[in-house]
């Protein structure tokens, strides 16, 4: 699994910052305040990501993601559980996948790889095969929302 590293991070504030959403590092004997899994995997408090030296980069992504596909209303209560619906669940994997490839040191391959190891579920069996042959209602969902630009760091108009 890919973790963040010192240029990770930097390039992760770098896309997420602009949007509104704080990096938070959180002590190796700490749990992750906001992680839903537990363990290593990132947490989510209002605009906050919780992360540590352990966290999954896929797992930091992905909350992130579900923060940058919530309502402000949502994002205001958030704590720990990000909600949402299936239509939505598929849109944060779709944009999380977006994501690793602007990103410096990893790839999508890589990431989708790692969403595998970690147990993500696809009906295709895979993340990539999904990515590549039916996320068609994640893309769709995203930019009916605007939010295809978010995968490069830019808000949309």
């Amino acid at each position: 699994m890919q973790r963040i590293d010192e240029p990770m991070l930097a390039a992760l504030r770098a896309l997420l910052g602009p949007l509104g959403l704080r990096l938070h590092s959180v002590p190796a004997d700490l749990e992750i305040p906001g992680s839903y899994w537990g363990g290593s995997e990132a947490g989510l408090i209002g605009d906050t990501l919780f992360w540590r030296a352990d966290t999954p980069l896929h797992s930091a992504l992905h909350e992130a993601a579900h923060w940058v596909c919530m309502s402000p209303q949502r994002r205001a209560t958030l704590e720990c559980d990000a909600g949402g619906d299936d239509a939505e669940e598929s849109a944060v994997c779709y944009l999380q996948i977006l994501w690793a490839d602007v990103l410096p040191g990893t790839s999508t391959g890589r990431l989708m790889a790692d969403m595998d190891a970690w147990g993500y579920s696809f009906r295709l069996g895979s993340a990539a095969r999904w990515f590549q042959e039916d996320a068609d209602d994640a893309r769709q969902w995203l930019a009916a929302r605007g939010l295809l630009p978010v995968c490069s760091g830019q808000r949309s108009a």
